[in-house]
């Protein structure tokens, strides 16, 4: 069974506005939260289903790409599409992202869910990296090498952000929760700690290669594999190629945005392409044959007696594979242009006044109107 569209998770329309999106995020969230259903697998899941939605719906870039390709979007060389927020994101995270501080856990006191100690574990941050490519090379597939810079644990203190010889002492403040108790009269409320920052424990010394962050920044190189039949503004999702999460916490993704630049011989629209011929006005009322320019070779078209100027041809399966299901093309289609001359010899002006005349028009009549209409092409 395939995936739920992301707009039916929410339960918003396609043209819901962020807030809305948000709004309905906030509300699926507390009715699904695992602190609310102990036990409840279903519920479980669906929470995570919401927050997958949520991640997706709530990007204006990754929204326009869902738009248009649906969870197919982000599929990299055949492989299943995970979509954004499928394996390597926390539902909690997104959660506290939305609720601010540590969620549902400040807002109500239930669970534990990231707030003692070394189980705050935090995801890595996603990048973006925006890769041009040529129309030819969407065409047949191909492999870039990209090079990039992001955060990746520090190997001297192995990302624990102390320096050796140093440890992690507990936190005073909150006793190794990692969250600070207040009481207001019948009320008991609960905050992230605000001297260790909801870790539970402090560094002794800090690591003077990170400065105590446990991470350091660093120039990466990697291979992408863009599939063919690729469309312009789609995402590449390279698991796990993000910046370093803390804690032990997963990297996150890196997204390639794959954008293909202008190609003068060709016009894409979704699988097929499209180009401009021009032929001679001799063949156009004669009729003849011409050999047509495609992506990856020559093709002959047959080009009928008395054929018009605007006229589109179709040359079928020699436009763009199809990126869902291999071993198929789009069409080409030719628009025919007339190639009418700006300059005539003493002898092609008198044959073709003598052929006006064989037509039985009256003199500038069907020339003058033949060469009016091409001429303003």
């Amino acid at each position: 069974m395939g995936k739920t569209d992301y707009y039916d998770v929410l339960g918003v329309s396609k043209n819901a506005s962020e807030e809305d999106i948000k709004k309905a995020y906030r509300r699926m969230a507390v009715k699904y939260h695992p602190d609310k259903n102990p036990g409840d697998k279903v519920a479980e899941e669906k929470f995570k289903e919401v927050a997958e939605a949520y991640e997706v719906l709530k990007d204006s870039d990754k929204r326009a790409a869902y738009d248009r390709y649906g969870h197919s979007a982000f599929a990299q060389g055949g492989a299943q599409a995970g979509g954004w927020g499928s394996g390597g994101h926390d539902p909690f995270d997104i959660f506290r992202d939305v609720f601010g501080g540590s969620g549902f856990d400040d807002l109500f006191g239930f669970g534990r869910h990231g707030s003692s100690g070394e189980s705050r574990r935090q995801a890595g941050s996603d990048l973006r990296y925006n890769l041009k490519i040529t129309l030819e090379e969407a065409f047949h597939g191909t492999e870039k090498t990209i090079k990039y810079s992001k955060h990746v644990t520090c190997a001297k203190c192995s990302g624990s952000g102390a320096a050796p010889g140093s440890k992690k002492v507990t936190c005073k403040t909150c006793g190794g929760t990692g969250v600070f108790s207040m009481r207001q009269g019948f009320f008991s409320m609960q905050q992230t700690c605000p001297d260790c920052h909801g870790a539970g424990t402090k560094i002794e010394t800090p690591c003077h290669n990170c400065r105590g962050t446990g991470r350091v920044m660093e120039s990466c190189t990697t291979k992408v594999k863009i599939p063919a039949g690729i469309f312009d503004g789609a995402s590449l999702r390279m698991r796990n190629m993000g910046e370093a999460g803390a804690n032990g916490g997963p990297n996150g993704d890196l997204y390639v945005a794959i954008y293909i630049m202008e190609n003068k011989r060709f016009e894409r629209h979704e699988n097929d392409l499209y180009c401009t011929r021009k032929i001679p006005f001799t063949m156009a009322a004669l009729g003849g044959e011409i050999e047509v320019e495609t992506v990856d070779g020559q093709a002959n078209l047959k080009i009928p007696a008395g054929t018009q100027s605007e006229t589109m041809f179709r040359i079928k399966g020699q436009g763009m594979p199809d990126l869902n299901r291999p071993g198929n093309r789009g069409n080409q289609y030719v628009k025919i242009t007339i190639d009418v001359p700006t300059k005539l010899s003493r002898e092609q002006k008198e044959k073709l006044q003598e052929f006006e005349k064989m037509c039985n028009m009256k003199s500038g009549g069907f020339f003058q109107r033949f060469k009016e209409k091409f001429e303003s092409l």
